[in-house]
């Protein structure tokens, strides 16, 4: 349910309990949602697993095997001469 926000200012208890009862609700300001009112155990499922930027960076997609190869395998000398 989308609720303005001077609503769910004066009922904030209702929206509370609709949260746990019904799910997420939708706080709007001028029309346009602005936040979102979740029970804790929603916004737990929603953390559960999630990982932080350093984890997301760090993990990357893994490199398939002929690509590892491929890297292994290359010329280790330099391929330009350097300018003098």
């Amino acid at each position: 349910m989308d609720w303005p926000l001077q609503d769910a200012k004066n009922q904030f208890s209702k929206v509370v309990r609709r949260a746990r009862e019904e799910g997420p609700q939708v706080v709007t300001l001028r029309g346009v949602p602005a936040a979102v009112v979740l029970s804790a155990e929603d916004y737990a499922a929603l953390r559960t697993g999630s990982s932080n930027i350093v984890d997301a960076l760090l993990g990357g997609p893994a490199w398939d095997d002929d690509l590892v190869a491929d890297v292994q395998r290359r010329d280790k000398a330099p391929s330009r001469v350097p300018a003098l």
